[in-house]
């Protein structure tokens, strides 16, 4: 008698499984992930985030987190993701390139002192690896929350966190998870929790 195969959804289930047993070894660049974007908005200064496709969604998620609230009510975190404005994703597009929309506007928006969240699955995105060097130019501190092997965007950052996966569906359910283990981070760090 043949064993069926399993079904996607349990063969799905097993390969995040065996990815998020192995997460706990990112718990420390975690922490210090949410230490550099708490002591940046402690400053008055601002989260910005960016990403492509899914890690576009994961930027606007966890701006949307901070403005607005995680779990308990508190007042809102300067947090600006730079996949929302689509006049200016456009227009600096078609302007320049698209390899330029997230530097451009993290030059007009950025500050010394804010913090960027740069969301790369393969950690190799042009327009993210170009904003992290915008960033860094303009004395920015740079989170990156990758996969894969980190990409070019780990030599970039102050702190990467590399989820250690080559499936990019496994690797944004990761990001949620960190994602939301920072604004948690956060809040606590700002006596907010």
């Amino acid at each position: 008698m043949n064993t069926p195969p399993p079904s996607l959804f349990a063969a799905n289930l097993a390969e995040h499984l065996h990815l998020f047993q192995q997460l706990g070894a990112l718990d420390a660049v975690v922490a210090r992930a949410g230490t550099l974007i708490a002591d940046a908005l402690r400053a008055d200064g601002k989260l910005l985030s960016c990403g492509n496709g899914g890690s576009a969604a994961d930027s606007q998620h966890i701006a949307s987190e901070l403005t607005g609230r995680f779990i308990n009510e508190r007042k809102p975190l300067a947090a600006i993701s730079l996949t929302t404005d689509s006049s200016a994703l456009t227009c600096i597009g078609n302007d320049y390139s698209f390899d330029a929309v997230f530097a451009r506007q993290l030059r007009a928006l950025g500050r010394p002192g804010d913090a960027l969240l740069a969301i790369s699955t393969s950690g190799n995105s042009v327009n993210v690896v170009q904003a992290a060097r915008a960033a860094r130019d303009a004395g920015i501190r740079v989170v990156g929350l990758l996969g894969r092997d980190g990409g070019q965007l780990k030599a970039l950052s102050d702190v990467a966190i590399v989820v250690p996966s080559p499936v990019t569906a496994r690797i944004q359910e990761a990001h949620i998870l960190i994602i939301h283990t920072l604004c948690g981070l956060i809040e606590q760090q700002l006596g907010l929790a």
